[in-house]
Formats: structure tokens, sequence, C-alpha cells
């Protein structure tokens, strides 16, 4: 076996171990997408906030803002998961895989522990932070899931976290970071990995 060969070999068992080790089917238009649900739920936001007197956005706004919040939430998870279906399918690669289970469980535990303490937040009543705090967790957890699928997560997840440490350090514009956070990056970073993985 000639050494050029024994280098295409070689190359190959390693392509084929990042494909079993990393999930790929990640998939660039459900973070469009998810970008898209973020604006539209910021809009919906922005009016809860202000077509509220003080007295309501007291209690029932919350409470809507929260509904919006979980309905954008569980529209980027449902698209996302549906859409990385459908990639594995086409690039015939299986969705569920070593890959995904640690992709799962390594964004999960911020994820969640950002969830209670959001929720831990606005118990309290220091809605001033929950924007920057929703930014931080999910940044964290890109951050730790990027290890196991595309690199570009990893830039991503820096963005969420310093957006919402500025978010932190400004307060009163928290709902604007939260559209720049989840939205406008989510469709710029969708439109990138769309272009370079999908197409």
């Amino acid at each position: 076996m000639e050494e050029k060969d024994i280098h295409a070999e070689i190359s190959s068992i390693r392509n084929l171990m990042e494909r079993s080790a990393k999930f790929i089917s990640l998939s660039g238009l459900s973070g469009i997408m998810a970008g898209i649900y973020a604006l539209i739920g910021a809009g919906i936001g922005y009016n809860i906030l202000h077509n509220s007197d003080y007295e309501r956005k007291n209690v029932v706004s919350i409470t809507e803002l929260f509904v919006v919040a979980f309905a954008v939430l569980i529209l980027s998870i449902g698209t996302g998961v549906w859409l990385s279906i459908r990639k594995a399918k086409k690039t015939e690669q299986p969705f569920w895989n070593t890959g995904s289970k640690r992709l799962l469980i390594n964004m999960a535990i911020p994820l969640v522990s950002g969830g209670l303490f959001t929720l831990i937040l606005i118990y309290h009543g220091h809605y001033g932070i929950v924007a920057p705090a929703t930014l931080i967790f999910y940044g964290l957890s890109l951050v730790g899931g990027s290890h196991y699928t595309y690199s570009d997560v990893k830039g991503l997840g820096i963005m969420e976290i310093l957006l919402g440490l500025l978010a932190a350090l400004i307060p009163g514009y928290g709902l604007i970071f939260w559209a720049i956070g989840f939205g406008l990056l989510h469709i710029i970073y969708g439109t990138v990995m769309h272009f370079k993985y999908d197409s």
C-alpha cells in the first residue's frame, strides 16, 4: 500500500469517527427560524409592556411575557428537531447517536440551571436581570455543546455571553438585547451555517 493510500485511509477513518462522535445534522435553517420566532416574540413582548398600566405590568404582564418566551422556546426546539431530523435523513446520518446524546447533556445542564435561575429571579421580582441571565446561560450551553457539533456554535455562544453581560451593565434595555441575541444573532448564524454546511 502506498503512502498516499495510507493517508487517504486514515483521513477516511478520522472522518467516520468524527461523524459518529459529533452531531452534524444541525440545520442552519433552524437557527434562522429560531431567530424569526424570537423577533416576533420580542415584538409581542414590547406590545405587552407598552400597552399595560403600572398595576397590570406587575402581575399579568409577567405571566404573558413568560407565555410568549415559552412559546418561542417550544417553537424553536420543535423546528430545530424537525429540520435536523430532515437533514439527517437527507445525508443518511443517524439523528440520535453518541454525538447528539452528548450535545443534549452538555447543553441541558446550563440551560436547565439557567431556566430555574430565571424562574427564581422572576419569583423575587428581579425582572431587570432576566434577559441578561437567559442570554448568559444560553451562551454557556452553546459553548458547552460546541464540542459535540460544529465549532461555529462556540462563537455564537461567546457572542451570547458577551451580549448578556452588556445587557446586565445597561439595565432597562433587556428586551432589545434579548431580541438581538435570540433574534438577530440566530438569523445571522443560521444563514452562515446554512450556506456553509447545508447547501
